[in-house]
């Protein structure tokens, strides 16, 4: 019995030891959200900023904005959709104002978010019109601070 006890608590004390690393590695990874109702948006990025004053003068132009607040920067959104097709048509818009935007995408479990924006993302399929595609963006990020924030 006593030749088992050294080899035993050797074994714990390595066991330990890994799994503290193991999942120290996993403490700085984002978080997915784990649902059978998680859907995956796009959301039409207008830039970063690193801090809240230099965001608020860059974003002075645009009436409807929300942002996320990551690694002490502003990641600023003026688009969201569940069409990687409406996502481009929102840059082509944006682009022909002069705006450069970046697609990021982006899991959500907000079910009732989800539901309003596809019926915004039919209205947004079906039209080409500049000043459409504007007020279907901004009714879309006022429903993301309603529903969402």
């Amino acid at each position: 019995m006593k030749k088992y006890i050294f080899p035993v608590s050797i074994s714990l004390v390595l066991g330990i030891f890994m799994a503290y690393f193991i999942i120290r590695q996993y403490e700085d990874m984002p978080a997915l959200a784990v649902s059978s109702e998680a859907e995956s948006l796009y959301y039409i990025q207008k830039g970063v900023y690193f801090d809240l004053d230099s965001m608020n003068e860059g974003m002075k132009d645009f009436s409807h904005y929300i942002y996320n607040t990551e690694n002490n920067s502003f990641y600023v959104y003026i688009g969201i959709t569940t069409s990687k097709e409406n996502a481009l048509k929102i840059v082509e818009y944006y682009k022909s104002l002069g705006v450069e935007t970046v697609i990021s995408e982006k899991i959500t479990d907000n079910k009732e978010f989800v539901n309003i924006l596809r019926q915004y993302d039919e209205l947004l399929s079906k039209t080409d019109d500049s000043e459409s595609i504007k007020t279907i963006c901004n009714q879309i990020l006022v429903k993301y601070e309603e529903l969402v924030k």
